[in-house]
C-alpha cells in the first residue's frame, strides 16, 4: 500500500496569509466597537501562534477576556475568513493543484489534518475543488483533544494506514507525525519557523519538490 499523504492546510495548501490581516482586523473592530479592545489588532501576535489550536489561540490573543467572549470572537473570524475566501482574496500555494494530481495519479491517499474549524475547511475544499483530489477533511474539533497527533492518529486509524507522510509547516505537524510513526515534509512557507522546520525529515520551499522527492525514493 502507498504511504498516505496527510496535509496540514493553514500555511501548507492554503496561503492564509492573504485573508489572515483584513480577517482578523474586522473581527477585532467589532470588539473595538463593543469596547472590549483598545489598540492595533495583534497582528503579528497571531502570526507567532499561528498553527495552535483556535481556542489556544484566542486564550492567547483575549488573555483577560473570558470563554464566552472567545467563542463569539472566534465565530466572528470564521465568519470573516469565510466571507473573503468567497470574495477571491485567498489562494492555494503554487502548484499545489499540480501536486495533487500527481499523488492522485500515483495512487496515493490524500487527506487533511487541520486545526480550522470544518465550515472553513470546507470553503476551502469547494471553492478550489480540492475535492478532485482529497478523500477527506479532519478538523480538530473532530476529536475530544486539541492535540495534532491524537488528530493525525484519527485519520491513520479509520483509513487502516500503516505508512503516511505528514506534509505541514509547523512542529505540531513534524511532532504529531513522529507520535505515529509516519515521515514528515516541512514546508517553508509564510508561517513556518526555522528552528521548527530542523525538526521535519525533509524540508521544500515549493510544494512541487515534494513530486521530485518522491520520484527519487521510488
Amino acid at each position: 500500500m502507498k504511504a498516505a499523504m496527510i496535509f496540514d492546510m493553514d500555511g501548507t495548501l492554503f496561503q492564509t496569509d492573504r485573508i489572515l490581516e483584513a480577517s482578523l482586523h474586522d473581527t477585532f473592530q467589532i470588539l473595538r466597537d463593543e469596547e472590549m479592545w483598545e489598540g492595533d489588532t495583534p497582528l503579528e501576535t497571531y502570526r507567532g501562534i499561528m498553527g495552535v489550536p483556535l481556542t489556544e489561540a484566542w486564550r492567547t490573543l483575549l488573555p483577560i477576556h473570558p470563554t464566552y467572549v472567545h467563542e463569539r470572537v472566534n465565530e466572528e473570524f470564521q465568519d470573516k475568513l469565510i466571507e473573503n475566501i468567497l470574495g477571491g482574496m485567498g489562494a492555494l500555494y503554487p502548484h499545489a493543484e499540480d501536486l495533487l494530481s500527481y499523488l492522485c495519479k500515483r495512487g496515493f491517499p490524500i487527506f487533511v489534518a487541520s486545526n480550522g474549524y470544518p465550515r472553513y475547511l470546507q470553503t476551502i475544499v469547494e471553492y478550489y475543488a480540492l475535492d478532485r483530489w482529497i478523500s477527506s477533511c479532519y478538523s480538530i474539533v473532530d476529536i475530544d483533544s486539541e492535540d495534532k497527533g491524537e488528530l493525525i492518529r484519527r485519520v491513520k486509524e479509520d483509513h487502516h494506514l500503516s505508512h503516511g507522510i505528514v506534509i505541514g509547516d509547523r512542529r505540531s505537524d513534524f511532532k504529531g507525525a513522529e507520535e505515529n510513526e509516519f515521515l514528515t515534509i516541512g514546508c517553508a512557507f509564510d508561517f513556518s519557523q526555522e528552528n521548527e522546520l530542523h525538526e521535519a525529515d525533509v524540508v521544500v520551499g515549493d510544494l512541487i519538490e515534494i513530486r521530485d522527492y518522491l520520484e527519487k525514493v521510488k
